[in-house]
């Protein structure tokens, strides 16, 4: 199976991407001579990951027929001091919210998302250190 990803120009250094019927435009900011309409392609790394296993997590959890208020997934990426600058690693941070939190079924979750199911990180990991933390809000 492949995937393919077309992207058409805006002007400028806007591009528009219609992935399956969601429209994506990605600029550079105003600073570097962009128009700052669209997301950063760069920045865009970060929220595949982000939404990778946070699909997972809704997933499993589903599974699992656990149930929590909300889930937040955070990632921070470092960028290089070189040019091109690339992120050199990646974290991310899962965030449960709920009553009576179920930890050990939560950080199942977290660990089949992040060592089998998580297709974003297992390429990430081919190249840069990935690290998480779970931070758990019972309410």
């Amino acid at each position: 199976m492949k995937h393919k990803v077309e992207m058409n120009w805006l002007g400028n250094l806007a591009y528009e991407a219609d992935m399956d019927g969601h429209k994506i435009i990605t600029d550079a900011t105003k600073e570097v001579g962009g128009d700052n309409k669209g997301c950063s392609p760069k920045k865009l790394l970060l929220t595949a990951l982000a939404g990778c296993t946070g699909i997972d997590m809704s997933l499993i959890l589903k599974k699992m027929r656990v149930e929590v208020r909300d889930i937040k997934v955070s990632v921070e990426g470092e960028l290089s001091q070189t040019k091109p600058s690339y992120y050199k690693n990646m974290h991310v941070v899962y965030e449960f919210f709920g009553t009576n939190l179920p930890t050990k079924k939560l950080e199942r979750a977290v660990k089949l998302s992040e060592e089998e199911y998580c297709g974003v990180s297992a390429l990430y990991k081919q190249i840069i250190p990935v690290t998480s933390e779970i931070i758990y809000h019972n309410e």
